[in-house]
């Protein structure tokens, strides 16, 4: 992490395209009929245990079984590939893009991904916290634990087996937390992001100074 954080830099960023462009892709094969359009305001999951569906965006028809897909976010819909309508596509391809408004909540947690050293996932597995790295956060919290490299911090589950995972990378307390235990991480996706002790009074510096300006 720099010495100096361009504030400014940071927040102008975020003020002059507040948005996230989240692209939508297909999970399998099949025949894709839009159901929303461009412009179309979308809802996401919602509901006090997200058992309330998304906006409907299309249908994907696969042997004749049709498999209707909802929006996970809400927002508007920016753009629509409308040369798909009908077709017969392949999975992981974009079929449209949805403009999320961020919060912002959602900036600082950008912001902190920019600013924190971020430890990623070595492989697509389960993680838990090494036993005695949990018993420490359950007694003091997160951000009293100190982790420097070689330390065990993790443990990852693959296959019915179970790997110690030691920290590497410099030392730092644990600032923010990106996976629930037992939730399936893809590899390279962050797990903690850590933060040096002495630049901890700097990261809330940012977060204070985003929640004041921010409206």
């Amino acid at each position: 992490m720099h010495e100096e954080i361009d504030y400014d830099q940071f927040l102008n960023q975020y003020r002059s395209d507040p948005f996230e462009y989240i692209d939508v892709k297909t999970s399998h094969t099949g025949r894709l009929r839009f159901k929303a359009a461009e412009g179309d305001a979308v809802e996401g999951i919602t509901g006090e245990w997200n058992h309330i569906k998304g906006t409907l965006l299309y249908h994907l028809e696969r042997e004749r079984n049709v498999k209707p897909v909802h929006s996970m976010d809400n927002g508007v819909v920016a753009s629509v590939d409308r040369a798909l309508e009908g077709q017969f596509v392949e999975a992981g391809e974009t079929v449209m893009t949805i403009r999320h408004p961020l919060k912002k909540k959602e900036i600082i947690e950008r912001i902190l991904r920019n600013v924190l050293s971020m430890f990623v996932a070595p492989e697509r597995a389960k993680y838990f916290f090494a036993l005695d790295l949990q018993s420490r956060i359950d007694k003091h919290g997160q951000r009293s634990i100190s982790i420097k490299p070689g330390d065990e911090i993790l443990t990852m589950s693959l296959m019915k087996r179970d790997t110690p995972v030691m920290f590497q990378g410099e030392p730092g307390i644990i600032h923010s937390v990106y996976f629930s235990p037992g939730e399936t991480i893809d590899q390279g996706q962050p797990l903690i992001g850590i933060c040096a002790e002495e630049k901890l009074p700097l990261i809330q510096k940012i977060i204070a100074r985003v929640k004041l300006e921010w409206e």
